[in-house]
């Protein structure tokens, strides 16, 4: 296994369940997704219509300008490209485009071995977990816990409001022994 993808909304666990992996795969594997990027931007680029908005205030909608769609593809070349040169990543990803970021990922990690997996959260969970957070805008948890999913294909799809990270990252690491 050279990637595996854990697409879910903001506050669904994806991040926990990565570190929790990064404890059980047998060997190193890097944890990069889109709070990574985000964090990799400009400040600029935070806000406006070039880069990334609603990150920061409005009503939890995330809106992409062209600035910052040409750095994330970008990005999502350079992951693979360090899956490719032997480094296993897991990608902590928000397909804010659904079906058209899973199809810029498969583009992109074309010729890897890749495990999908779609983690799933109750809306009222993921806003529980947001509110207790404090880092991210009230409704952005709602807003992606369904639509992020629309269109996408997954191996494996965890409901983090139903299992536990340990419970989740099991269940992906039995998938990864199974593939070999």
């Amino acid at each position: 296994m050279d990637v595996i993808v854990l697409n879910g909304g903001s506050s669904s666990g994806k991040s926990s369940i990565a570190r929790r992996l990064q404890e059980l795969l047998p060997e190193p594997w890097l944890h990069l997704g889109a709070d990574t990027m985000v964090e990799a931007l400009p400040p600029w680029l935070l806000g406006g219509e070039e880069g990334i908005g609603g990150l920061t205030d409005g009503d939890g909608t995330v809106e992409v300008g062209p600035a910052f769609a040409r750095l994330d593809a970008a990005w999502t070349l350079g992951v693979a490209a360090m899956a490719r040169a032997g480094a296993p990543v897991l990608v902590d990803e928000v397909f804010l485009g659904g079906a058209a970021s899973q199809q810029r990922w498969r583009a992109a990690l074309d010729g890897l071995e890749v495990l999908w997996v779609g983690v799933r959260c109750d809306p009222a969970v993921a806003a529980a977990r947001e509110a207790a957070r404090g880092d991210r805008v009230a409704g952005m948890a709602a807003a992606q816990a369904s639509a992020v999913h629309e269109g996408v294909a997954y191996d494996l799809v965890v409901d983090s409001s139903q299992a536990s990270v340990a419970d989740c990252a099991d269940a992906v690491l039995a998938r990864v022994a199974a593939a070999g």
